[in-house]
């Protein structure tokens, strides 16, 4: 199934792991989805403070700089909503604390559709299968089914902090088969929002060839027109 217009929430919540993982799997997507008007919320667990290969900053300081990269980032995309919950970086395990912090903000947000990386390990590209990226997808899961629509889950969300149970309908993953965005349209603003990503990303244009290949190659999975470029998504409606 592609979709070149695709039906936009009224609300979305991306939740990844790390600054810039957003901007890799899914911006041209969120990209159209602001665009049509939908309002989209950001919620990054870590703060990327162990990103990059040299040791010429602490923790605190790439960690206040990348989560400045991904609000830039974000902007590209017409999201203004961006959330960090600070657990740390590289050391991502789905405990019901990270279960409740997520599901604490799907209870605020109460979106329609919430998109997540992928809990499984992807065996023919183990860099995408990150270990912060099958913790955050394990515990998004789990927290948008059942934690968020449970009031029995976390109770102090619901009877301390007011935050009623709400059912979320769809989750979108990442890299998945099934369901692909055309987003030829809005690469350009895929390519800005990654950009923004200074710290991760020296030079653009060194990075742009490949990202054109591999979604060039999505799209042609998708069948779409020769030039297309798409994102993947596996859809997981939730009665």
């Amino acid at each position: 199934m592609s979709d070149a217009a695709p039906d936009a929430p009224e609300r979305a919540l991306v939740v990844m792991a790390h600054p810039d993982d957003a901007d890799f799997s899914c911006a041209g997507t969120v990209a159209l989805w602001t665009r049509a008007g939908a309002e989209v919320v950001y919620l990054m667990v870590t703060d990327g403070e162990a990103g990059g290969d040299e040791l010429t900053m602490d923790s605190v300081e790439i960690g206040a700089m990348r989560r400045e990269e991904q609000r830039r980032a974000a902007a590209e995309v017409g999201v203004d909503d961006v959330r960090f919950l600070g657990y740390p970086d590289g050391r991502l395990v789905p405990t019901l604390d990270l279960r409740r912090d997520i599901a604490r903000v799907i209870r605020q947000v109460r979106p329609e559709r919430v998109v997540i990386p992928s809990p499984e390990r992807d065996w023919d590209s183990i860099p995408a299968s990150h270990p912060d990226h099958m913790a955050a997808g394990e515990a998004a899961i789990n927290a948008v089914f059942p934690d968020a629509r449970n009031p029995h889950a976390h109770r102090e969300l619901l009877l301390e902090e007011g935050l009623k149970p709400w059912p979320v309908p769809e989750v979108w993953v990442v890299g998945g088969p099934g369901h692909h965005t055309d987003i030829t349209d809005v690469f350009d603003r895929k390519l800005a929002a990654l950009a923004a990503h200074e710290s991760q990303i020296g030079d653009i244009g060194e990075i742009e060839p490949m990202l054109r290949k591999w979604m060039g190659i999505t799209a042609v999975e998708a069948g779409m027109p020769e030039g297309s470029l798409a994102e993947s998504f596996r859809v997981a409606r939730i009665g």
